[in-house]
C-alpha cells in the first residue's frame, strides 16, 4: 500500500515541462510560456496546501465563505 501512495505522489512523476524555443525568439517570451505551463500543473499550489493540515470542517467553511463572496461579486457586476 505504501508503494501505491508513493507512485501517486506528484514529486515522483517523470514528467518534465518542455518549452520549445524557436531560433531568434526572445528568451523572456519563452520564460513566460514556461511559467504558464508550470502554474497549470498546480505543483506550487499542492505544495502550499500540504505544508499544514487543515481540518475538513475548516476547509468546508472556507470553501463556503469563498462561494458566498464570489456570488456577491457576481451580483454587483449584474
Amino acid at each position: 500500500m505504501t508503494a501505491e501512495i508513493l507512485n501517486h505522489n506528484i514529486f515522483n512523476s517523470n514528467k518534465m515541462i518542455v518549452v520549445p524555443v524557436k531560433e531568434g525568439e526572445n528568451i523572456e517570451k519563452a520564460l513566460k510560456k514556461f511559467k504558464r505551463k508550470f502554474e497549470k500543473t498546480g505543483i506550487v499550489k499542492e505544495l502550499r496546501s500540504r505544508q499544514q493540515f487543515d481540518k475538513p470542517s475548516v476547509t468546508k467553511r472556507l470553501k463556503k465563505e469563498r462561494a458566498v463572496y464570489v456570488q456577491k461579486l457576481q451580483q454587483v457586476e449584474d
